[in-house]
């Protein structure tokens, strides 16, 4: 049997012990703290490095600012519009018709479901209260509760063939937005606007259209910039009163007061920054404050919708009061596009909206009222004003609907298969994609995973997903993390070669 060696204690010429082997030479006390030494050294200026940013590593954080800068090749668009229907949209009762379903509504059914509810109603079909109808020149079989998105079926990507990991609320949301169902990550938009700054630096880059009666399932967390500095976490805009939070001062001031306090502050700023010219994150929280500065003078007026036509005004949806709160966000939306924003996220009526557990078609028409012609509106109106082919607009929910019956007319939650729709931005216009299985269950031919979404997405940007990198504690993280998701740009998507390597 093999012995490892022994260490002993030797007396150099100098009195000074040293280590020995009797298998090996003998290394004095002074060789070994010497050597230890500079290995410890190493190990400190290494950390210390790695903290200033200044060791060499595969990928490089890009400048932390807005400016606009350019991906890694030529983009097909350089804006994205982003509808978050939270709830868990039903893919039977919108987008994905199934006959075989209908044909066996009220039977029991052989599949075994993922589900939370329990009973005698388990595994027993619901069919579909709608018609699907087929819409614009392409043919695209569409509900009859969405009739505005079904005219502009011409412009829509619809892929029927999503799935997601996980069947509650908040974890299938925070993957929507972040890539993963853990919370901490920075979202879809925090990393587009890391990449490629924005258009307009008197707005943020990234802002947050929310219902002001208050938040949906999992609030903040869908627009976090997580690890990313807070420069491009998403910057909520109300449609009520001012339309930047906490950006007015509560008592009114005089503005010749008012600008004189900000260059006073400004000249502050400046000093502080030259004592500790090597804080990063005071540079940026002196460059968000001169931001907010900016928007007192901009956003408001950029905003202000009383400057739209009344036509313009109809056509979203302001007239009625039924989609006057969510066409108002739409109409915002396109505002803030045409000023060249890089980011806007759209959330709807507080709750759970498109979570159908009780009554698959009243609790579906009532959504439907309330969003359908807004959002096709501004499909529209961004097409009618050039802006379609350069913004991608998404509409999607957290995960799909379960096809047998919860309460005998609603239905549970189905991780195994969703759709969502695609506009602009390049990606192809009257077409379907994937195939889920004859009820709607599963997710089943071409299937699409979240990460695939945000490659293809980020891919659209000019943006490879292998190569937005940014370094947070020794790892180069990226939206996909395409090495454990195996995540992938989808081709069939898209008009023209996939780009990245």
């Amino acid at each position: 049997m093999h012995r490892m060696p022994t260490l002993r204690v030797a007396e150099d010429g100098s009195g000074c012990g040293a280590w020995s082997c009797r298998s090996g030479p003998v290394l004095s006390r002074r060789r070994l703290l010497e050597l230890s030494g500079f290995g410890l050294g190493t190990i400190a200026l290494a950390l210390l490095m790695q903290e200033e940013g200044l060791l060499a590593h595969e990928g490089e954080n890009r400048p932390l600012d807005l400016r606009p800068r350019s991906g890694h090749f030529p983009a097909r668009a350089n804006a994205v519009v982003m509808f978050v229907q939270n709830g868990g949209p039903s893919q039977m009762e919108l987008f994905d018709p199934k006959p075989e379903l209908n044909r066996l509504d009220g039977k029991r059914h052989s599949i075994k479901v993922e589900m939370f509810q329990l009973g005698s109603e388990r595994n027993v079909l619901l069919g579909t209260p709608f018609r699907f109808l087929p819409c614009g020149e392409c043919g695209m079989l569409l509900s009859e509760v969405i009739p505005h998105l079904g005219s502009v079926a011409d412009e829509l990507c619809l892929v029927r063939s999503m799935y997601s990991e996980h069947n509650n609320h908040t974890e299938a949301l925070v993957l929507l937005a972040t890539g993963k169902i853990f919370q901490g990550r920075p979202a879809l938009g925090s990393w587009i606007s890391y990449a490629l700054g924005t258009e307009n630096q008197d707005l943020p880059a990234y802002v947050v259209l929310r219902d002001p009666a208050g938040y949906n399932t999992s609030g903040t967390l869908l627009w976090q910039s997580g690890w990313l500095p807070a420069l491009y976490r998403g910057t909520e805009f109300s449609t009520q009163g001012s339309p930047v939070l906490n950006l007015q001062p509560a008592v009114p001031q005089d503005p010749a007061a008012r600008q004189a306090d900000l260059e006073f502050l400004g000249r502050l700023n400046e000093r502080h920054l030259r004592a500790y010219g090597s804080d990063s994150e005071l540079e940026v929280r002196i460059r968000n404050f001169e931001l907010a500065a900016r928007m007192q003078l901009a956003a408001g007026a950029a905003l202000d919708l009383g400057r739209e036509t009344e036509a313009t005004r109809r056509m979203y949806g302001l007239d009625n009061p039924t989609t006057a709160g969510y066409g108002t966000r739409c109409l915002m939306a396109r505002r803030l596009i045409e000023l060249g924003v890089r980011f806007v996220q759209i959330h709807p009526p507080v709750g759970q909206p498109w979570d159908a557990h009780t009554n698959v078609k009243d609790e579906n028409e009532k959504i439907c009222a309330q969003t359908d012609q807004p959002a096709a509106a501004l499909i529209a109106d961004l097409k009618q004003r050039g802006l379609l082919d350069t913004t991608i607009v998404l509409w999607s929910g957290e995960f799909g609907r379960l096809p047998v019956s919860q309460n005998g007319m609603g239905r549970d939650h189905n991780r195994n298969a969703f759709s969502l729709l695609l506009a602009g931005g390049g990606f192809k216009g009257g077409y379907c994609h994937g195939a889920t299985d004859e009820v709607g269950y599963r997710s089943v031919e071409n299937r699409v995973s979240v990460q695939d979404l945000h490659a293809t997405i980020l891919h659209q940007l000019g943006l490879d997903h292998n190569r937005l990198t940014y370094r947070h504690h020794g790892r180069d993280e990226t939206l996909t993390d395409a090495v454990v998701s195996k995540a992938r740009v989808v081709g069939d998507l898209i008009g023209g070669p996939v780009m990245c390597r």
